[in-house]
């Protein structure tokens, strides 16, 4: 996996990313001049410009241009299974912010729900408070799951569908899902989007390591809508086939190895039942460190 690689020697403004030569730290620099800086601007000006179309375009256009900033190929699958005349509740697999860049080749237009963390980055948070996207307080369930609810009743009135990532971390596909998404789509009757994504954790390996990756490869796959209905009684379903869809892709999905990764106690997570060994190991780490 990605994150088994040593950090790469050339920092890049900021501190949180590095790549392996200077030839690319000088290339990343360039392109990193042109996506915080003009194409940046007018991502802000158009978020505080109060025309949700407006912004919808800037962030498409922002989101191609990073991606060919990394060379970044990203494959997708199922695109005819999207009725761009609806509001979904979206539930993608997670890896990494380059997620963002896949998600937004669907013909929606797309609200976010992000952590209280990501709104104290400097640029990030500028953008995500100018564009009305949601915080969302990670240490209180059921005060995250009110302010998901009224930023997608907010985002449904804009004719926005609502992207909720259901494991909720991006610790590998081993995760368990929440609940949050699919009593979301039953709650507003919207239908529920499952996105396999697989290959994010290779562009960018943060929190796990800074290594960005140019030339990689982000495979995005479209399945069947979930009626509202349905969202609830078929949760695990779901799950269980968007991880296997995920586990046969090609790049292959991100994989937990707490050896490796830590075993992130101070974090809420459940590993799937699908996964007896990983889910085994966890429990008994607990125990101990319990003890």
């Amino acid at each position: 996996m990605a994150s088994e690689s040593t950090a790469h020697p050339y920092r890049l403004p900021g501190g949180k990313a590095a790549v392996a030569t200077r030839r690319t730290q000088l290339r990343a620099m360039l392109g990193g001049a042109l996506l915080f800086g003009p194409s940046y601007l007018r991502l802000i000006h158009a978020a505080r410009s109060d025309d949700r179309r407006r912004l919808h375009d800037a962030e498409r256009s922002w989101a191609k241009r990073a991606a060919r900033a990394v060379n970044l190929t990203i494959e997708t699958h199922g695109m005819h299974l999207i009725d761009a005349r609806e509001q979904y509740v979206v539930a993608p697999l997670h890896e990494g912010f380059a997620d963002v860049l896949a998600l937004m080749r669907l013909p929606l237009d797309l609200a976010f729900s992000a952590t209280q963390e990501l709104f104290e980055w400097r640029l990030l948070g500028r953008y995500l408070a100018a564009s009305g996207q949601s915080p969302v307080p990670i240490d209180d369930g059921a005060m995250a799951y009110r302010a998901i609810i009224r930023a997608a009743e907010r985002a449904f009135q804009q004719q926005e569908s609502v992207v909720l990532f259901p494991q909720g971390s991006i610790l590998g596909i081993e995760t368990a899902f929440h609940q949050g998404a699919f009593r979301l789509s039953a709650r507003t009757g919207r239908p529920l989007l499952p996105i396999v994504l697989t290959g994010g954790a290779t562009v960018w390996e943060y929190p796990y390591s800074p290594n960005l990756n140019l030339g990689q490869t982000l495979r995005l796959e479209v399945l069947a809508p979930v009626p509202a209905v349905e969202a609830v009684d078929f949760a695990r379903d779901v799950e269980t086939e968007m991880k296997e869809r995920a586990l046969q892709a090609t790049p292959g999905p991100r994989r937990f190895v707490p050896e490796r990764d830590g075993w992130w106690d101070d974090y809420r997570y459940e590993i799937d039942p699908n996964f007896p060994d990983l889910a085994e190991r966890v429990r008994l780490h607990r125990a101990v460190a319990h003890r």
